[in-house]
């Protein structure tokens, strides 16, 4: 039977979706023990899957917050630049049309405040209560 380290490095290979023919010659293990670890390992490979994606996920996409804050800042910078500008020149028709786009961005991401009272409150549970203010 192969070392746990050898398992814990078939989770974290078969985590980043890997084939077992690919683990198999990396671990000089064969696939019939891969597929058996497999099944003994399921939860472990998709708890690390998950793992790994959700860091993936807050490395790539951003937050509600910075989502607008970067549209805010976009839409500042294109008011900024149309305000040094000459209405007849061309690039301004882009800059109007990029106005539009980031003004319609930010809308989207608009966030409505609606605080509870506490009487509204009793009775419900905690989740309930913080999806009702999202």
């Amino acid at each position: 039977m192969k070392n746990q380290q050898t398992k814990e490095r078939f989770i974290e290979l078969r985590a980043k979706g890997f084939s077992f023919e690919r683990i198999a010659k990396e671990l000089k293990v064969s696939k019939q023990t891969l597929i058996n670890w497999s099944k003994e390992l399921k939860i472990e490979v998709a708890n690390l899957k998950a793992i790994e994606l959700e860091a993936l996920q807050e490395k790539y996409y951003l937050t509600k917050q910075k989502r607008i804050e970067l549209f805010g800042e976009k839409l500042q910078a294109i008011k900024d630049e149309l305000e040094k500008r000459d209405l007849s020149d061309i690039p301004t028709k882009r800059l109007f049309e990029l106005l539009e786009k980031y003004s319609k961005n930010l809308q989207e991401e608009r966030h409505f405040v609606s605080f509870q009272q506490e009487s509204e409150l009793q009775g419900l549970d905690f989740t309930l209560c913080k999806a009702r203010r999202v």
